[in-house]
């Protein structure tokens, strides 16, 4: 696989929620398997190269399956990679041993503005919380977060660091 593939692919993957902290540091120096029912595309200059039918892409803990995944490239560097499904499922162990999850109905990973944009009734989820809604713009740059803004509400959970005791509140009607 070319080495610049290989590294936007990890990108994409390592960086594909929001909490770049939450990732395994040693994830990104393991190579990437990323198994579908067809592939399609060039893997250099403009191109899009596109993989379909259980998609999975496997790099140390990180774990992500999708329905179908698309890497644009632009001048030979990677510059947007887009996952869909029903949804798209990512998993990976943070550096204390715990995990993170997330589902989404797209995750984008646009390389230039260093986004990730999880889009369509999103969840992720790890021992410290949860957040969930219809839209949430991560900048892997600056940590920032940004959810909501379509008129729909967004719903985040904190819990406390002793969260292994904590119960979730009963929902108010």
């Amino acid at each position: 696989m070319n080495p610049t593939l290989r590294a936007s692919l990890f990108a994409v993957l390592a960086l594909s929620m929001p909490g770049l902290t939450w990732a395994k540091s040693s994830d990104r120096n393991q190579p990437i398997y990323l198994d579908s029912n067809n592939q399609e595309g060039v893997m250099d200059g403009n191109s899009t190269n596109v993989w379909t039918g259980n998609v999975t892409l496997k790099q140390g803990s990180l774990d992500i399956s999708a329905q179908r995944a698309e890497l644009t490239q632009r001048n030979g560097d990677p510059s947007l990679a887009v996952f869909t499904g029903s949804p798209v499922r990512l998993r990976q162990q943070q550096d204390d041993g715990t995990w993170m999850d997330a589902t989404a109905s797209r995750i984008e990973y646009n390389m230039s503005t260093e986004t990730i944009t999880l889009i369509g009734n999103y969840t992720v989820k790890s021992p410290r919380g949860s957040n969930s809604g219809q839209r949430m713009v991560y900048n892997t740059k600056t940590g920032s977060i940004k959810s909501g803004g379509d008129g729909t509400r967004v719903k985040t959970v904190i819990q406390p660091k002793s969260a292994g005791t904590a119960k979730p509140p009963e929902a108010t009607k």
